[in-house]
């Protein structure tokens, strides 16, 4: 993916993602917040993923957005810090403690063939009837999976057996500009 943010831009996105959820956590209230800048208006999908000592603690995002990313930004954070089912919401003395990492999204795109897809660049979503599991790229090469592993992984997001990818299911890659706090 060509790199859509500059550094000070993704600077400006974690400290909005940061200051978004401490408002939040602490008061209830949304952040208020405009950018004029081209990029940070582009409409594209992105996720927040919040960590602890490494350790997954909220990550929710859009796959596309028709609002300008910097909004998608803060619905994303709010809802990774209060509203991933996998967790209980993030509390006030989390705030200090967590890691912010942002993943803007490439535009969709179908393959034919499984030899398309290149881990450590690509991101997955499997589609079969109304099941639908998407993985980050960074989450195969976090957890050293080979592609097998890799869409293994996303069928079983997907509420689907770790063979379905193999079995006309829907499968569609995307690229990420990623990053974090030092």
């Amino acid at each position: 993916m060509k790199e859509l943010l500059n550094e000070q831009q993704q600077k400006t996105l974690i400290k909005l993602a940061r200051d978004t959820i401490s408002l939040y956590v602490k008061n209830g209230q949304r952040i208020t917040f405009n950018s004029t800048e081209q990029e940070l208006q582009a409409k594209c999908g992105a996720f927040v993923t919040l960590k602890i000592d490494g350790d997954l603690r909220g990550c929710i995002g859009f796959i596309t957005s028709p609002r300008p990313l910097y909004e998608t930004i803060i619905d994303v954070a709010i809802a990774a810090a209060t509203e991933d089912p996998r967790f209980p919401p993030l509390q006030k003395n989390e705030l200090d403690i967590i890691n912010i990492e942002i993943s803007v999204l490439s535009p969709l795109r179908k393959i034919e063939d499984i030899k398309e897809i290149e881990v450590g660049n690509h991101g997955l979503i499997i589609s079969k009837g109304f099941h639908r599991g998407l993985l980050l790229p960074q989450v195969a090469t976090e957890n050293n999976w080979d592609k097998t592993t890799f869409l293994r992984h996303t069928c079983l997001k997907a509420g689907l057996p770790t063979n379905a990818w193999q079995e006309d299911a829907n499968i569609e890659i995307f690229s990420a500009q990623i990053f974090g706090e030092k």
